[in-house]
């Protein structure tokens, strides 16, 4: 018997009483909060899908919760974000997007766009807390959930339907869960055979959404939308698509592969498996053994915050450099130090937004250095990245400290170390101070076959 298998024997009978009760409500007409259903599924299934996967996304995150937590900001417009003028929007309420108010916009631009918006200072503890509650309800549906950030996940529902019904019912009762385990926050669910499509189906539903995309009805849903729903066309690539003469993911269905790697090298072929619904990946709800990191072991044990802090500094910028390199990005830092008796000791923190830029895995290794209660000395300084999610499917970026133009730096130097070195670039505070420990052994490593 297999995981899955495990699982629905485990909680089956559990789950029919509730998927009754869940019934009875959602047949009753629901209240205000029940989905606004989409999509062209009849409510009987013709046949089980060979895989169904759904992807939920939470509405409007931070500023959802915000709402929550403060009854005076409903129905108004909400910019979450920092309130200088420098800052930029994190996430904007939808009572503020018709002002053309939107994430990753500067701040003063925001302010001047929708004045009367309320600025509200991101509080990421109690959206941590509140996307414990949501990861918690998405396990009860699937043992296979992987998380994409602290609002959005993938769940692998193939072969739930025993106790969940049809996809439609499934992405109801999901929906349902997540408000009522919040206390009012909505989530828009996307259901489809493949992780892409599923994907794009939540997004075409925003907010408060529910869009079902049989499989034989795929491509077709899928061809009448335009290019920049493609996974991985961002707008350099939609005006190279627009140029081809390719506006449509349909047109982009019809185009010659061979013409599409031409034009457009690797990508032509991908996007032309998109087109046609075709998306092999599974769903990888077992992150916690994949990870990246990078270990230093001293020939001289040290107690000095400062060299501890160096040594971090090297292993986030060998991490940052390999997570780019392979694609990925990392929702979660570790600290490991050793001292001088082999005590092993470890402090680790999950973050708000993904990320592959060395200066944010930086930060958050020092931070977690302050929370040690050990002095010293310690003969092994190390870091890792884990709880690793590719980038393609990654489309927000940590948008503190301009860590877009930090990211293009660091890939402007994995280039040039990847020509003439690694030591061809060197930060002025190591040629300043260098450190007073040599190195006995470093040791990189990619814990779990599946990254590579």
């Amino acid at each position: 018997m297999n995981r899955k298998q495990q699982y629905l024997a485990k909680h089956g009978r559990v789950r029919q009483s509730a998927t009754s009760y869940l019934s009875l409500i959602l047949k009753a007409g629901g209240d205000k909060s029940s989905p606004n259903v989409c999509g062209t599924m009849s409510t009987k299934q013709d046949s089980l899908w060979p895989r169904t996967i759904a992807h939920a996304d939470m509405d409007a995150f931070y500023a959802a919760v915000e709402q929550l937590d403060d009854p005076s900001l409903r129905g108004k417009p909400v910019l979450v974000g920092p309130r200088s003028n420098r800052g930029v929007v994190l996430t904007a309420s939808y009572e503020a997007r018709p002002y053309r108010v939107g994430s990753a916009m500067p701040m003063a631009k925001a302010r001047r766009l929708c004045p009367e918006a309320a600025i509200v200072p991101p509080r990421f503890d109690r959206y941590q807390e509140v996307s414990r509650t949501v990861m918690d309800v998405f396990a009860t549906f699937s043992p296979e959930v992987e998380a994409l950030s602290l609002d959005e996940a993938f769940l692998d529902m193939t072969g739930s339907e025993q106790l969940f019904g049809e996809p439609k019912a499934i992405g109801r009762q999901l929906k349902r869960a997540v408000y009522e385990a919040t206390g009012g926050l909505t989530a828009t669910v996307g259901l489809s055979s493949t992780k892409y499509v599923a994907k794009v189906a939540s997004a075409y539903g925003k907010p408060n959404g529910l869009t079902v995309v049989p499989p034989k009805q795929a491509k077709a849903w899928l061809a009448a939308l335009s290019v920049r729903w493609l996974w991985g066309a961002g707008p350099k690539m939609q005006r190279r698509l627009h140029d081809l003469g390719l506006r449509t993911i349909g047109d982009v269905a019809k185009a010659d592969p061979k013409f599409l790697y031409k034009e457009l090298g690797k990508a032509g072929p991908h996007f032309h498996a998109l087109a046609h619904a075709e998306d092999p990946r599974a769903v990888t709800g077992h992150q916690g053994g994949k990870s990246i990191g990078s270990e230093h072991t001293l020939s001289t044990d040290t107690a000095d915050t400062a060299e501890i802090k160096r040594h971090l500094r090297r292993s986030a910028e060998t991490i940052g450099r390999r997570l780019r390199k392979k694609g990925y990005f990392a929702l979660g830092v570790g600290v490991k130090l050793k001292t001088a008796d082999f005590q092993l000791l470890t402090r680790q923190r999950r973050l708000t937004e993904p990320t592959d830029v060395t200066e944010k895995i930086y930060s958050v290794g020092v931070e977690l250095l302050k929370v040690f209660d050990h002095q010293g000395p310690f003969r092994l300084v190390g870091m890792a990245a884990h709880a690793l999610v590719r980038s393609e499917e990654q489309t927000q970026l940590n948008l503190f400290g301009g860590s877009a133009r930090q990211r293009r730096l660091e890939a402007a130097i994995d280039d040039l170390s990847e020509r003439y070195g690694a030591n061809i670039v060197h930060r002025g505070n190591d040629l300043a101070r260098p450190s007073r420990a040599r190195l006995a052994a470093t040791l990189d490593f990619l814990d779990d076959d599946s990254v590579d």
